[in-house]
């Protein structure tokens, strides 16, 4: 509502009604007025799509239709007719004594941070990219740009692909992660990825209609645990769905997720890891989203991970020439007894433990594993050696092998990331199995280590550069292709010269998040920062790194789309005039 004092003159009506429109400027804001069908409009000059002036558009039937991507504006509200433009700010206009007035500064409709939440709803529903950019940097100018696009993300994607929880969730919790990794604008780069991959992997898709649970508020733990691994053993997703909701109604968060953990390991290696990668990932989503508010749908969208998954004792790498299945499934057997063993003991990881997770005997390996459990390892302590192997898996990666190879030690050393995150949120005894499929996956890729790529050990740069040189060296390493062994060399140099692990990782947070970077380069960044974070020795830390920036480098540059896309909308919520030449 405006009052009559709020109003300001700015043009003779005459000449207006005249020339048909004309620009005035208020408070430094540029305003359209139009004289159409006997009525004055003031509108902001800048389409609110890329910044055009609506002055040089047309008005026909009460329509503005702008001429550089044709967006169309219902004239006296400012709405639009292309969801992808946005409405148009408009100003309330009125005539005295010849005179043209008007309001420069009404009050919004709604709130800015509510506008741009809606905003960003809707492209998430359109798959608009530069919208869901517009809606980020807004909301962070707003002070809302952590939580808001991430559960407005996770509301839509849990509802709009009957599938459930895939990549473009994944993506989005590992950019949750990564937010307090990076600086700057790149926490928003960070979100904005994030939601366009949930919206990018939802268009086209079919909503997802959510089970309830049953009415029964009685049943034990043990026998939902029982009843929902039958279900998804016959892979019945709607029986194992409404068991998952009847617990999380009902059990502590460690219990639900010892129920969906231990599904995940009833067959070995899931989805080729993604099952229990992504299982976490939801959890983890949960812990910035709130697991009361949202636990029900975001855990009910991970059932199909575990009723459709691929079985890896299916597949003839996991049977021929070792039957690895049958071992892993007799140490299954075995676990009751290990552990029972192991009470009370206490294990400290023996000098050498890790490369022997890294031998060519699986026998061997599964021996190494099972005697640590009866010697009173626990399920972190295992997982965090496995974890330890992995790393290295990608750290040695020899170029020689096929690109796509890269994949194979990736997925091993994110499913054993996960696979240690997840032994702090629950202790179920069926996590020592994660780990078996978690060790054999790093035995399968030892091929990809012949010959292992050159590690430097602490020291051997001998360098007196400045850290702030080494990283400008590393982004540019980013630039060009097949700098593989280069960026490790970098990360290496990093440390002898003494530079901040956190700038280190903002480096590498800016490097990937400029390029179109894919889902598993996305997560392998993730994995290695939290890696950092879960070892104490100066070198396992310098490993952590390293394997991710090996893997960037071998994935970049891109053509860098997205970076685009989200430079117009920084330019332009910053004012700039794209249409003016450069």
């Amino acid at each position: 509502m405006s009052r009559a004092a709020d109003y300001v003159p700015v043009a003779d009506v005459a000449d207006l009604r005249e020339r048909g429109r004309a620009v005035v400027s208020e408070d430094g804001r540029a305003i359209a007025l139009f004289h159409h069908d006997g009525g004055v409009y003031a509108v902001d000059n800048r389409c609110p799509h890329m910044g055009f002036p609506l002055t040089r558009g047309t008005v026909e039937d009460g329509v503005l239709t702008c001429h550089w991507h044709h967006a169309r504006f219902e004239l006296e509200e400012g709405d639009t007719f292309d969801i992808w433009a946005d409405d148009v700010q408009t100003f309330p206009t009125e005539v005295r004594d010849g005179q043209v007035y008007l309001d420069p500064n009404p009050e919004p409709d709604v709130p800015p941070a509510t506008r741009w939440r809606n905003r960003l709803a809707d492209g998430l529903q359109e798959n608009l990219s530069l919208v869901m950019a517009k809606a980020v940097i807004g909301l962070d100018e707003e002070g809302e740009g952590f939580h808001t696009p991430i559960e407005t993300a996770v509301n839509f994607g849990t509802k709009y692909r009957d599938t459930g929880w895939g990549r473009g969730l994944t993506t989005l919790g590992c950019m949750a992660n990564l937010h307090a990794d990076v600086g700057g604008r790149d926490e928003r780069r960070a979100m904005f990825m994030g939601v366009r991959e949930v919206a990018a992997e939802c268009a086209g898709e079919p909503p997802r209609f959510q089970q309830y649970g049953f009415e029964n508020r009685e049943v034990s733990k043990d026998r939902l645990k029982r009843w929902f691994r039958e279900n998804c053993e016959v892979r019945d997703s709607n029986g194992a769905e409404r068991v998952l909701l009847t617990a999380v109604a009902n059990l502590p968060e460690a219990d639900v997720a010892e129920i969906l953990f231990a599904a995940a390991t009833d067959h070995l290696y899931m989805n080729a890891s993604h099952t229990l990668d992504f299982i976490n990932t939801a959890f983890e989503t949960l812990d910035h989203v709130g697991y009361e508010e949202h636990a029900d749908a975001v855990l009910a969208s991970v059932v199909p991970q575990l009723t459709g998954a691929t079985r890896m004792e299916e597949q003839s790498a996991w049977r021929n020439p070792v039957d690895i299945a049958e071992l892993v499934f007799d140490a299954h057997e075995r676990l009751g007894d290990l552990v029972a063993a192991g009470e009370g003991r206490t294990w400290e990881r023996p000098e050498g433990f890790v490369e022997t997770l890294m031998g060519e005997d699986p026998e061997a390996i599964l021996d190494a594993l099972t005697g640590a459990i009866r010697e009173g390892a626990t399920r972190e302590q295992l997982a965090d050696a496995v974890a330890r192997a992995a790393t290295r898996r990608v750290a040695y990666f020899a170029t020689n092998n096929e690109f796509g190879d890269w994949d194979t030690v990736h997925h091993t050393f994110t499913y054993a990331n996960a696979v240690h995150r997840a032994t702090r949120r629950t202790d179920a005894v069926e996590l020592y199995r994660a780990c078996f499929d978690g060790a054999m996956s790093v035995y399968l890729d030892r091929f990809l280590n012949s010959p292992r790529a050159p590690m430097p050990s602490p020291g051997d740069s001998d360098t007196t550069r400045d850290p702030t040189d080494i990283r400008e060296d590393l982004l540019a390493c980013f630039d060009e292709q097949g700098q593989v062994n280069r960026a490790a060399t970098l990360v290496h140099e990093h440390f002898d010269a003494g530079g901040d692990p956190g700038d280190l990782k903002r480096t590498m947070g800016r490097g990937l998040l400029r390029e179109d970077a894919d889902f598993h380069t996305l997560q392998n960044v993730e994995a290695g920062f939290r890696r950092f974070e879960a070892v104490e020795a100066a070198e396992a830390k310098r490993t952590a790194l390293v394997a991710p920036a090996r893997y960037m480098a071998a994935h970049f540059p891109t053509r860098r789309e997205a970076e685009q896309t989200f430079s117009i909308a920084t330019r332009l919520h910053r004012g700039e005039r794209l249409h003016e030449v450069e």
